[in-house]
């Protein structure tokens, strides 16, 4: 399972920190993130997912 959502966060960022964490602030925080640009968003997907 874990390797899914490594895919899923590296493809689309929101939806690796969603399976992980719900639809969360984090989820909300992480959307906007990758709406300003797809970089943002997938280092807090990584950061969120794997740092914490």
């Amino acid at each position: 399972m874990a390797i899914l959502i490594l895919i899923a966060t590296i493809l689309l960022p929101p939806l690796g920190v969603a399976a992980k964490h719900g639809l969360s602030g984090t989820t909300l925080l992480n959307v906007v993130l990758t709406l300003l640009g797809f970089i943002p968003g997938l280092i807090h997907g990584l950061y969120v997912n794997y740092a914490r």
